[in-house]
């Protein structure tokens, strides 16, 4: 069964599993093996490390606000055809979301605190584009992931050169975002001015600064 097929109660018990789910880290396994799992760990100093940890982190608590976003549009999006992408698109980024709390403990680290914040937030913003319309919510899946795409390309360019294992985790997520910005176009999504795409920017910097350390 869809999840175009299932009533409005079915859907709210479902979102309420997703967000324990995503909250907990993700279903027990990943559909698919992080990619970085044939490569040996390298040596990081203490100051590596933990800046390492601290851009993982970002990412998890990234992937933890796409599920709420994606379950959020789904809830209230008007056509089956956009719930059921919005519904596809957030069991693939459940991948990322365990790559990422993966990479977080082998770096002998933890997940964001704030994270039940994100979700929440995310959700609501979610749930809203949703009401609005379809061809709104879409626009608002491109131009956030367009938005998490400079965010990846940014810490490509700042993790620890040997730290191989958390770059090619970062390197597919930036393949699977970019795709799921394209999609979204594609399916009828608004493009966003660039107002609109600068206060996205602001607001995504505050997660992004306070995920890091907490």
């Amino acid at each position: 069964m869809t999840q175009a097929r299932l009533s409005p109660i079915d859907q709210l018990i479902i979102r309420a599993d997703s967000a324990l789910q995503a909250l907990a880290g993700g279903r027990p396994q990943a559909r698919r093996c992080s990619p970085a799992h044939t490569y040996p760990e390298a040596e990081l100093n203490d100051a590596e490390r933990k800046h390492a940890a601290g851009l993982m982190r970002v990412n998890h608590a990234g992937e933890v606000c796409a599920q709420a976003l994606y379950q959020g549009q789904a809830l209230t999006a008007k056509l089956p055809y956009v719930r059921e992408q919005m519904y596809e698109a957030a069991v693939e980024e459940e991948d990322h979301l365990k790559w990422c709390q993966e990479r977080i403990h082998e770096l002998e680290s933890h997940t964001s605190y704030l994270n039940p914040l994100w979700y929440g937030a995310s959700f609501a913003i979610g749930a809203t584009a949703g009401l609005v319309g379809d061809k709104i919510s879409l626009g608002f899946v491109a131009a956030t992931e367009q938005q998490v795409c400079k965010h990846l390309e940014s810490h490509l360019k700042s993790l620890p050169v040997a730290d191989i294992k958390s770059r090619v985790i970062v390197e597919k997520m930036l393949d699977d975002e970019a795709r799921h910005a394209h999609t979204a176009l594609e399916a009828g999504g608004a493009r966003f001015p660039g107002p609109v795409k600068a206060l996205m920017t602001l607001s995504s910097k505050a997660m992004t600064c306070a995920s890091y350390y907490f």
